[in-house]
């Protein structure tokens, strides 16, 4: 409570101000936090000033406030002891009561609506269902936590403002991101390098083994706090050990007030799981535990005597010792990211974990020539055949064009290229089939099956040998033709996996043509504020089992998972090497529903919502600490699912050389210059490569979901949508907004609607048409003039999701439908008929403006075609009395009367079309010739 704010405002109201003319109806307001309110009795009346929120502001008075808690006691229920059976017979365990929790209909709708990529099958855990104090086995330890992660150590840095903002959802649909701010304990002042998030105190018990217990096939540890309650996991021992030397080997993690230290204690107990029969137990004082702040070694493990209560009639059993160790530390120590946390208890699939993507390479198969080939003689007359090469890769399949024959030989030539995405380890086969298909079925005519191991490694465009090889599946494997081809893995390219609008990442494949980095990008996720329920237990109660996923270049990072609450706080911290500023970091939050696996179905990870962050747009070395909504544009239209809060700082030299050499640098590698790609096929590419990366992601434990990796490269960013198109639009139109404000103001000069600016641009014009050299420096100046003035309106924080860019809110439903409909359509014929009439109108629409575009065009190209002879012989007559004037005229003096001209006064003008336009329309277009 002591890091909870209570704001009070006071307010006058305008409604019954009886025609007050007051323009601030704002009163003053007081600001308190949870260490101040004294308990239920202790409670008095104290009167609080009222702040003012400027220094100029009129506010004075007091208010009198009388504000008190109380503690609400939970009684922990004991498990009722087990039936007593017959000595012959063991009381048969009870399976654990499982639930079923169903998702939201929010969760429905946020399923991602395209068939996963390649599924693959893990070990599911069984998800129990926690009730009181009853909490579920935990599994097998989990592999090492990459040291890669930066956990939090302090965050003095944040805390300049010396307050800690609570995060309200705004009723007018506000939905743009705001800064934040918090307030920590005075106790907490060590500066850390890595001080982006809250601390989080864990009390942490380490269980190794036990010597000298009673014989137990099956013992297993009871760790009790005020608070909390954790089981261990059932008890492992060595080969030819006996059953009183038990091992575990398991770190929990729980969570801790320090305001409990004083009164509460720590109970650590060995029972059979089987008879449920106590062996033993250790008691701590919380007080005395003592507190590991890394960069401390870790706290060695001690053996310590089991005792029994002076009560329990099975004290005469207990013996033995139990090896342990016992410290209070962060989210920051060694032990946190492999230990069973108190509010992570599913440890499967909740584990925080870093991802790297596999190495892409382009697989480039050029197709020279065919040899030899047998031929089935049985074609038609005077037809010649139909040859074809396709090429397989894994589930990728390209097939070249028809071959070119020669006209003394059988050989056939076709000089193609067919690129591929290859990841590494590099196992699979690359298959290459030769298929004459003049006829209705392909007839295969032989084929090659090459490693893709042994091909090649090209980080440069030197020269590939070309080679023969024979084909293999003639009859009783006899010569059936040879095929030259050109194969190499090609390094010097970047395997696009991410919208090229959105990417994180240029490096080429190559690691040795790799620069050196620029900066480090540093990300806090700090939590989430007012999550939605995504799932629906017994009963009717809603809950959401948030984690967050983070991707930046080929390192992916997720958070573990807090289950059960709408305001998870994961303070976690993140850091990567950033090679070009002009990149996106991408933050995403999913519910997650693979740590259940209570039934044979898989389902998928619920998307909450996405945020993306430009480094480009941060400036060096400060660090931003903001809340973002989380928005999910569903069927039903644009829903907020909460907000996420979030520090990033990009830790950079500020403008020194290397930093800035960079925007001077092409964008992508050389070879996207020397041997281009074509868009069409990059965009096929990159399908491949998210298809590789989900595969690649799917086997790591825990696995990250195809459905996630989908959502966070914007697989289907190239997808049709209506409302997509009308945001493409709009931005064209903001984008020459600016030519149409010049426009609009150069017709206001002309018509002298400010007669004062009006005589003010005749004498600049003078001074730029007498002094030419000023015209390219005063340029220049008006342009640096413009940004200094848009200085004073520069972003303050990095822009999040633009729902009004977007076109979100003004969406239409049939047109969200249309968005999320798969492919092939799974609508009735009835509505897929009126989406194809509408997108006729819309398409006749962009038809009859393309049309326009071409006669303009058309009419540019008749005045010196000679369609119209007229027309032609008058433009050119003009060209040459214009010739003759400006040889005999200065140019100065010409620009100065056509200047003049231009801006001459409304009253000598004719208020009808000029001549010029009225002979530009008259010219012939080629719309007449068109059918």
């Amino acid at each position: 409570m002591e890091f909870e704010e209570l704001e009070i405002e006071v307010f006058n109201d305008k409604k019954l101000s009886n025609g007050n003319a007051r323009k601030n109806h704002f009163l003053g307001r007081v600001k308190m936090y949870g260490s101040q309110f004294a308990k239920m009795g202790d409670e008095g009346l104290i009167y609080f000033p009222l702040e003012k929120k400027s220094v100029f502001s009129w506010i004075r008075g007091e208010i009198g406030l009388r504000i008190c808690y109380y503690d609400e006691l939970v009684v922990e229920r004991e498990p009722d002891p087990p039936p007593q059976q017959p000595p012959e017979q063991k009381a048969p365990v009870a399976p654990p009561v499982v639930e079923v929790p169903v998702p939201t209909e929010v969760a429905m709708e946020a399923a991602p609506q395209s068939p996963p990529i390649p599924e693959h099958h893990h070990d599911h855990y069984q998800y129990h269902h926690q009730q009181n104090h009853e909490v579920p086995p935990t599994m097998a330890m989990p592999p090492e936590y990459p040291p890669e992660v930066r956990k939090m150590q302090t965050t003095t840095r944040l805390a300049g403002a010396g307050e800690r903002v609570r995060v309200l959802s705004k009723a007018n649909g506000d939905y743009s991101p705001r800064i934040i701010s918090w307030k920590f304990n005075g106790e907490l002042e060590k500066i850390s390098a890595y001080d982006l998030v809250e601390p989080m105190q864990y009390l942490f018990t380490r269980i190794l083994k036990a010597r000298g217990l009673a014989p137990s096939e099956n013992p297993y540890v009871k760790i009790r706090t005020s608070g909390h309650f954790a089981r261990s996991k059932p008890a492992s021992f060595r080969p030819g050990e006996s059953l009183i030397n038990p091992e575990w080997q398991q770190t929990f993690a729980l969570g801790h007030n320090k305001t409990e230290t004083a009164s509460s204690t720590l109970e650590i107990s060995v029972w059979d799981r089987s008879s449920e029969q106590f062996l033993g137990g250790v008691c701590f004082d919380l007080s005395d535990v003592p507190v590991r702040d890394p960069p401390d070694s870790p706290l060695a493990p001690r053996w310590y005597r089991l005792e029994g209560g002076a009560e329990d009639p099975n004290s005469g059993r207990v013996s033995g010792d139990i090896q342990l160790a016992v410290w209070i530390g962060t989210q920051a120590d060694d032990a946190f990211p492999e230990s069973w946390s108190s509010d992570a208890p599913y440890v499967a699939h909740t584990r925080s974990k870093i991802y790297q993507s596999p190495k892409l390479w382009y697989l480039r198969i050029t197709v020279i020539e065919a040899q030899d080939l047998h031929i089935a003689p049985n074609l038609p007359p005077l037809t010649a055949p139909e040859i074809r090469v396709k090429a397989l890769l894994g589930f990728q399949s390209v097939r070249t064009r028809r071959g070119s024959m020669s006209n003394h030989t059988s050989t056939f030539h076709w000089n193609e290229d067919m690129i591929f995405v290859a990841g590494e380890p590099l196992e699979d086969t690359l298959i290459i089939l030769v298929q004459e298909r003049t006829g209705t079925d392909p007839v295969l005519l032989g084929h090659v099956v090459v490693p893709v191991a042994s091909l090649e490694q090209r980080v440069t465009e030197h020269h590939v040998a070309a080679k023969w090889f024979g084909l293999e599946g003639g009859p009783n494997g006899s010569y059936c033709g040879r095929i030259h081809l050109k194969m190499c893995l090609e390094g010097g390219y970047h395997v696009l996996d991410e919208a090229a609008h959105v990417c994180s990442d240029f490096r080429p494949t190559a690691k040795q043509l790799w620069k050196p980095a620029i900066g480090i990008l540093e990300l806090g996720i700090l939590g989430a504020r007012g999550l939605l329920p995504m799932k629906s237990k017994g009963g009717g109660k809603g809950s959401t089992d948030a984690y967050c996923v983070a991707k930046y270049g080929k390192k992916w990072v997720r958070t573990r998972t807090i289950p059960d609450t709408f305001d998870p706080r994961w303070n976690e911290q993140y850091t990567w090497q950033v090679y070009d500023p002009c990149t996106v970091l991408t933050i995403a939050v999913f519910d997650n529903w693979r740590m259940l696996n209570v039934t044979s179905e898989d389902k998928p990870d619920y998307r909450i919502g996405k945020v993306r962050i430009r480094v480009s747009t941060l400036e060096s070395n400060k660090v931003y600490t903001n809340s973002y909504p989380l928005l999910v544009l569903l069927r039903s239209g644009l829903k907020k699912m909460g907000e996420i809060e979030l520090a990033v700082r990009f830790a950079c030299p500020s403008l020194l050389p290397d930093t800035c050499a960079v925007y001077g640098q092409p964008m992508l590698p050389i070879m996207h210059y020397l041997r281009p790609l074509g868009v069409a096929q990059q965009e096929a590419l990159r399908g491949a490569a998210t298809k590789l990366v989900a595969t690649w992601l799917a086997r790591s434990e825990p696995p990250l979901g195809p459905e996630v990796v989908r959502y966070m490269l914007d697989a289907d960013s190239h997808t049709w949508s209506m409302r997509r198109s009308k945001t493409n639009w709009f931005r064209i139109v903001a984008v020459l907004a600016w030519v149409v404000g010049l426009a609009k103001w150069l017709d206001d000069i002309r018509r002298w609607k400010n007669p004062v600016t009006t005589v003010l641009v005749h004498v600049l014009y003078l001074v730029l048409v007498w002094f030419p050299d000023l015209i390219v420096p005063t340029g220049f100046l008006y342009v640096f003039l413009i940004g200094v003035w848009y200085y004073r309106f520069k972003p303050k924080i990095p822009a999040g999701m633009d729902i009004r860019l977007s076109q979100a809110e003004s969406a239409d439903l049939d047109e969200l439908d249309e968005e999320f409909d798969t492919i092939p359509s799974s609508k009735p014929p009835e509505i897929i008929r009126i989406r194809y009439d509408r997108l006729r109108i819309l398409a006749a629409r962009v038809q009859t403006v393309l049309g326009d575009f071409a006669t303009q065009g058309e009419r540019v190209q008749a005045l010196v075609s000679w369609r119209d002879p007229r027309a032609t012989k008058l433009f050119i007559a003009v060209c040459l009395a214009i010739t003759m004037v400006l040889y005999v005229v200065p140019p100065k003096m010409v620009a100065v009367a056509l200047g003049f001209y231009f801006l001459r006064h409304p009253m000598f003008r004719d208020p009808m079309p000029p001549t010029s336009l009225n002979f530009f329309r008259r010219l012939p277009s080629l719309s007449d010739r068109l059918l």
